[in-house]
């Protein structure tokens, strides 16, 4: 193998990233990216296609192992955990995402990460640098492969299963050379396709469900001898060729060691879409400024990047929640009525005729600057035009959850509360005991159960 090239590179970094090369505030972003993450998978439970996923992981599986699939309490092989725990964590719309990738990476990386480091009975350090490994290496990947890739691509379902490949890679102790290996297996298995959202259909969380198992195999096959294609991001047949028109090999190595793409990744507050985020918060920012009501709104005029018409344009009539979740005039609306757009206000109010007058009133316009600025920024811009024929500008450049705009471990811990009471995923007393114990998850020698054990049914996932 030429070990020069950018995958083999890449897959360099992967392999030799040690705890001690992390500075101590990305050790501690990753501490807050896994809380959160965690809030977001038990906020899968109940969720009737996790319950799908999590009940085939069950039929497929042993009936007992050594990973834990967290919605159910159940236990199998780290394969189908991390398939499982994909699912549910990128159900809710609550799990992170990085700007500049246009990809969430603890919903690949954590679920893969998580099952393999209690399955190797790996340290909580061990867990924690190899979820830095998958971030670093999903993140640039989703960088290389472009905004043409997202438009057709869902970027976490592709690049995600090489991120998931990393982070298992480097608990099983790969060298490069194997890493390298690994990459070309979980590349050749990328998938995930945005045709999904026109019907409803519940295909994005088989998108984290197949990264996250697929990348876990791929590593396990690589320690075992399996090869795999060399340079499958950049060589001539790799997924650059057929995913992306705008492909930039220089993306892969940027930075490696230096810029820390974890600690660039932003938690997500509202529990939409990412690309609903900044609008939404141009429009609080000016119904607060001018103490608006939803009754003083005549219609709502989003500017926005063209990565946002192009997800979300083709949800017109959302029927169900989480399609609504992708609908910018529902997202809107339902933040004009309540202050926010959290789980409540869509499994609640949705469909209430209120929300559905003010959603038909809202509309997508690109923005020249907001779409130069993207995907690096996710500028906000709003145009509100009243009954009484006012036209009130709102301006966001950092929605909240950004790293410049983040949320601190108190608003962590509330999300993430919050998240488990709505689903009723887990107690509050369960769900504490477990928070206190992962902020101290780098002192812990062995990764043991996330949540303490107990008999659920499988129908009741």
């Amino acid at each position: 193998m030429n070990s020069t090239t950018p995958t083999a590179q890449l897959a360099a970094f992967a392999a030799s990233l040690r705890f001690d090369d992390i500075p101590g505030p990305v050790v501690r972003r990753a501490e807050d990216l896994l809380v959160d993450w965690f809030g977001s998978t038990v906020a899968g439970h109940g969720s009737r296609p996790v319950a799908s996923i999590t009940r085939f992981a069950q039929a497929m599986g042993p009936q007992a192992g050594p990973s834990e699939v967290i919605v159910s309490r159940a236990r199998t092989s780290p394969y189908l955990a991390a398939m499982a725990n994909a699912a549910a964590s990128h159900v809710a719309e609550q799990d992170d995402v990085h700007n500049g990738s246009v990809f969430h990476p603890a919903t690949v990386v954590f679920p893969a990460a998580v099952a393999t480091a209690q399955a190797l009975g790996a340290s909580g350090r061990e867990l924690l640098t190899a979820s830095v490994v998958g971030y670093e290496v999903g993140i640039r990947v989703g960088e290389f492969l472009g905004r043409s890739h997202y438009k057709v691509f869902h970027t976490t379902g592709t690049a995600g299963t090489l991120a998931a490949a990393a982070a298992v890679g480097h608990l099983l102790g790969l060298d490069a050379r194997q890493m390298q290996h690994a990459f070309g297996s979980a590349g050749t298995q990328s998938a995930g396709l945005w045709e999904f959202l026109r019907t409803a259909a519940d295909s994005k969380q088989l998108h984290t469900a197949h990264a996250a198992a697929a990348g876990l195999m791929s590593a396990y096959l690589a320690q075992d001898g399996f090869t795999g294609a060399a340079q499958i991001l950049e060589g001539p047949q790799g997924m650059a060729a057929g995913m992306s028109s705008d492909a930039d090999p220089s993306r892969l190595t940027d930075g490696l060691g230096t810029r820390w793409a974890t600690a660039e990744t932003s938690f997500k507050f509202h529990a939409s879409c990412r690309h609903t985020h900044p609008a939404a918060d141009a429009l609080l920012q000016v119904m607060q400024a001018h103490r608006l009501q939803p009754e003083d709104l005549d219609r709502v005029v989003t500017q926005v990047h063209q990565g946002a018409i192009d997800v979300l344009g083709p949800v017109l009539r959302p029927a169900t929640v989480h399609q609504s979740k992708f609908s910018m005039g529902t997202v809107l609306a339902l933040v004009a009525r309540f202050g926010q757009a959290g789980l409540a206000e869509f499994d609640r109010h949705f469909l209430d005729d209120a929300t559905q007058s003010l959603a038909g009133r809202v509309s997508m316009e690109l923005d020249a600057e907001v779409d130069a600025a993207y995907p690096q920024r996710w500028i906000g811009k709003v145009a509100v035009h009243t009954l009484d024929g006012r036209v009130l500008h709102g301006r966001v450049d950092e929605p909240k959850g950004d790293p410049g705009n983040t949320l601190s471990r108190e608003e962590i811990t509330a999300k993430a509360l919050r998240l488990a009471a709505f689903s009723g995923g887990a107690t509050a007393a369960e769900m504490q005991a477990a928070i206190d114990a992962l902020w101290r998850i780098a002192g812990v020698p062995v990764v043991g159960n996330l949540l303490r054990q107990r008999e659920v049914s499988p129908a009741h996932v």
